[in-house]
């Protein structure tokens, strides 16, 4: 994979680790429905697909309820849940690297782009992303294909063989799949490695320290 270089990041789970953030959002949507879920890693499935979509998948609601729940999601979000949130060791020196050795880098995220652009500059990632490649505040673009086409036409990606999408879920793999892209599972987020070797991964790793070894070869400090 050290010949890519135009390499496209998931944020939550890859970049960053969201759990706090997103569990305690999903928390405090839920009690407007009169659910209460006091075990967050009942949660964490929540962590990568689009919203709306969980919330039909793990709690049945209706669209029209989800829709009203990812609302009551972003009150706590977008304030306060979206601080709550730790960047993995080892990631900001290996986008450094990246980009000093010529790589383009786009962040692909089902997250909505106003929400990641304040994460980058929270955690200082700005300078390192070349594009950002999000979804909207209405729920347009979050299917992952989506996200990563666009990422790549702002890129001007016309030969895919340049490419490659690194993402900790299952639907990173999919979504890169549709996009005519390999992609690079990396199982120390949340998604296993079972999940994303089952999805089709290119490869898995399981730490920052092998996806750099990976995306740099002997490169790199």
């Amino acid at each position: 994979m050290t010949g890519k270089d135009i390499l496209l990041f998931d944020l939550d789970g890859t970049l960053t680790d969201p759990a706090v953030g997103i569990t305690r959002s999903v928390q405090h949507a839920l009690r407007a429905f009169g659910i209460q879920v006091d075990n967050p890693t009942e949660l964490y499935g929540f962590i990568g697909p689009p919203l709306t979509e969980s919330f039909i998948r793990f709690f049945e609601f209706t669209r029209e309820q989800a829709v009203r729940a990812v609302g009551v999601y972003r009150e706590y979000f977008a304030d306060t849940g979206i601080y709550e949130n730790a960047i993995y060791p080892g990631i900001p020196s290996l986008l450094a690297d990246l980009r000093q050795e010529g790589k383009q880098l786009i962040l692909a995220t089902s997250k909505p782009t106003v929400f990641a652009r304040r994460i980058l500059e929270y955690f200082q990632l700005t300078p390192y992303i070349t594009y950002i490649s999000g979804s909207f505040l209405d729920g347009r673009r979050t299917d992952k294909a989506e996200v990563i086409h666009h990422g790549l036409e702002q890129a001007g990606a016309a030969d895919l063989s340049r490419a490659v999408m690194v993402g900790d879920r299952e639907y990173d793999v999919y979504g890169a799949k549709q996009a005519g892209i390999p992609c690079i599972g990396v199982s120390y987020g949340y998604g296993s490695r079972r999940e994303l070797e089952d999805a089709g991964a290119q490869l898995v790793v399981d730490t920052v320290e092998e996806l750099r070894e990976r995306l740099l070869g002997g490169g790199g400090k």
